[in-house]
């Protein structure tokens, strides 16, 4: 659970189809702490358990770690790969709910990532997850007695736009999710998370809660 719209949507679309859900919000020194404070009230407002985890990625290599990088918006220029990715974060969550899951022995593990409208992340891609599954399969006491824990990314073709239209569906508070990669007061509406989420809700034909234009 990031505190986004796309993992709150996914959340409450878990539980559309009868899971008993459980959050872990990771705290890896991202830019700030609103997203963290996000996640929780999302998990709070669909009345589920959370788990905080606390890991360190290395502060270098992406501007969502690094407070001496500027977040800048990449929108429209040929870059293949953001300087807002950070080096094998849904490697290391996924690893991590992974275990947790087996420990605990759950069924799936829910992801929000999705292919369409995102900044470029490798680790945002079906072959991706494609190569993830096999590799539960293959490296997991629960995929070698043949009953692997299902990694389900059920956003992954969908666009922002079909994405919100679906959290409306459900009911999804939009007004408790954050999205933009500065911490400010309200969203910068330039970084390319914004351009994203203000798409999405224009193609939506809703009102993004947290923009007060009149």
């Amino acid at each position: 659970m990031s505190g986004g719209l796309d993992s709150a949507t996914v959340l409450y679309l878990a539980q559309s189809m009868g899971y008993n859900c459980l959050c872990l919000i990771f705290d890896y020194g991202q830019r700030h702490r609103k997203e963290l404070r996000a996640a929780r009230s999302i998990a709070e407002s669909a009345s589920v358990e959370y788990e905080i985890i606390k890991i360190a990625f290395p502060q270098r290599g992406s501007s969502l770690l690094d407070k001496r990088l500027k977040v800048v918006s990449n929108v429209g220029k040929d870059i293949l790969i953001p300087p807002t990715y950070v080096p094998g974060r849904n490697i290391v969550f996924l690893s991590y709910a992974l275990s947790f899951a087996e420990i605990h022995k759950a069924q799936a593990i829910f992801i929000g990532a999705h292919a369409h409208d995102y900044s470029g992340y490798p680790d945002c891609r079906p072959d991706f997850f494609r190569a993830f599954r096999n590799m539960v399969r293959l490296g997991t006491k629960t995929g070698v007695e043949g009953k692997p824990v299902h990694i389900l990314a059920p956003l992954l073709h969908k666009n922002k736009a079909q994405i919100i239209r679906i959290g409306k569906r459900l009911n999804v508070p939009f007004e408790l999710t954050w999205s933009c990669y500065r911490g400010g007061r309200s969203p910068c509406r330039v970084c390319d998370s914004c351009h994203y989420r203000a798409k999405g809700f224009a193609g939506a034909k809703l009102r993004d809660p947290l923009i007060h234009d009149r």
